[in-house]
């Protein structure tokens, strides 16, 4: 599938900043993606999830959002596949009902990932693993921006397709495409 240039060039005009930025992975990167300028944007929110319809893989049963950037995405996914919604956290709660994952049980339940951005995958990698042990199916990741470096899946040591929206390469070209029409 080709990313749609327009979406591309909204996203990256609305999300990139510049400057020093350390990762969650603790890499430096002299460029961000933030994925809340783009999620806090009802029209852009709504976009992103309209262009994830169609890679959420057939036999999904639940969407599992990552917590916080995941969450948004997943509701308005949600609302428009009609599949469930889980709220994955980062940590299983400690107190109530100490659950990882809010919503409906995932034990023998396919589960799609939600995910705003992914460079080396490490909070994917922790949910996956997560919701394996609790007894989910868990194979597919889709994400809005995949920002990792180079074509390999950072993703493959877990066995997890991962399915973004854009990619960083996407996103580089809108952003050429538009300092050459501005001649920046």
């Amino acid at each position: 599938m080709t990313a749609d240039p327009t979406l591309a060039a909204e996203i990256d005009a609305a999300c990139r900043l510049t400057g020093t930025f350390t990762l969650r992975s603790g890499q430096v990167s002299h460029e961000y993606f933030d994925k809340y300028l783009f999620e806090t944007s009802p029209v852009l929110l709504g976009k992103v999830a309209d262009a994830m319809v169609d890679l959420v893989p057939e036999g999904t049963e639940l969407l599992g959002g990552l917590e916080m950037g995941g969450i948004p995405i997943v509701t308005a996914l949600s609302a428009r596949t009609g599949l469930p919604a889980l709220f994955v956290r980062k940590n299983a709660k400690e107190y109530g009902t100490a659950k990882l994952a809010e919503g409906p049980d995932v034990a023998g339940r396919r589960v799609t990932l939600i995910e705003d951005v992914i460079t080396t995958g490490g909070a994917v990698r922790d949910a996956t693993n997560a919701l394996r042990a609790a007894g989910a199916v868990v194979e597919v990741v889709v994400c809005a921006i995949d920002r990792s470096p180079g074509e390999d899946n950072p993703l493959a040591d877990v066995r997890l397709e991962v399915r973004p929206v854009l990619t960083k390469a996407e996103l580089d070209a809108a952003r050429a495409v538009a300092e050459g029409a501005t001649g920046v």
